[in-house]
């Protein structure tokens, strides 16, 4: 099960240098979006994904890949490839922020994802000042929406 806040940050609110974090280059596409299943690289490993309906909670299951059977499926991605760079930081009480910083028409897109070990830490969570807008419930900040976008992405867009 995973259980994630997500929120929208803006480059100018974040209050550090993101470079000073351990960072994993992230690429992925999806299979299918309804249900969500997913081929994703990240940094030299590789896996299926596949992740249920839902919002806040949902049931997720991933399958180690070699890069030959990663690079066959990812082929077959309907929509475009997400790249984006995840910095993690740690938050406090077990937490970590795992910052994204798109890439390509994504470009200037930033979200926060906090996971949580479960829904009532996740429901009390209080956000660090500089998190922005509260996306968590906005299935057009799902990965699986962002990769059918055809637009590039503004700060504040309607996606």
């Amino acid at each position: 099960m995973e259980i994630e806040r997500k929120y929208l940050i803006s480059q100018s609110d974040i209050p550090f240098d993101p470079a000073q974090y351990p960072c994993r280059r992230i690429e992925q596409g999806y299979l299918c979006t309804n249900p969500v299943v997913r081929v994703r690289r990240d940094n030299e490993e590789y896996f299926l994904t596949y992740k249920s309906k839902g919002f806040l909670a949902r049931e997720e299951y991933n399958l180690p890949l070699t890069r030959e059977a990663y690079d066959h499926l990812k082929e077959k991605a309907d929509g475009r490839i997400i790249t984006k760079n995840r910095y993690v930081i740690p938050l406090g009480n077990g937490l970590d922020i795992e910052l994204d910083l798109f890439s390509g028409r994504l470009s200037g897109l930033i979200l926060a994802e906090v996971e949580f070990p479960d829904e009532d830490t996740a429901n009390a969570f209080s956000p660090p000042e500089w998190f922005g807008e509260d996306v968590t419930y906005s299935p057009r900040y799902h990965n699986s929406t962002l990769s059918q976008s055809k637009e590039p992405y503004s700060y504040g867009s309607i996606l």
